[in-house]
């Protein structure tokens, strides 16, 4: 059964940094591509950072500079460094992976799989 799990989330001040861990299970196949997304209620799913292949990467403008993508592939786990965070980096945040060969996407439909999300809150 494929499974995303993941881990790292929690409160923070504003200027503190977390790691997020996706470890990633039951896949047969190489994906295509993984991510990042955040979501805040009422709001649309938002795509964050993306990786494909070793190190070829893709940041929403709001978090570039600040987060940085990778993985490890010996573990299977994807991570998210988020550093000098902000209040409106607020959200709940979800692993993705994809399937369909859609490579750096950061739109959320062309994610087939996900994890179930951890929050992250960022206070002033």
């Amino acid at each position: 059964q494929v499974q995303l799990v993941e881990s790292g989330g929690g409160s923070v001040q504003a200027g503190g940094s977390l790691r997020l861990s996706c470890a990633a299970s039951g896949f047969t196949s190489r994906p295509s591509s993984m991510a990042w997304f955040r979501q805040v209620p009422g709001k649309e799913r938002e795509g964050v950072a993306t990786i494909y292949g070793y190190y070829t990467t893709r940041y929403a403008d709001s978090v570039k500079g600040r987060f940085t993508v990778s993985k490890d592939n010996a573990k299977n786990t994807l991570y998210l460094q988020m550093n000098s965070l902000k209040p409106e980096d607020t959200a709940m945040y979800y692993c993705a992976v994809d399937m369909r060969f859609k490579p750096l996407s950061l739109t959320a439909l062309d994610y087939n799989y996900w994890g179930q999300g951890t929050q992250v809150t960022v206070s002033s």
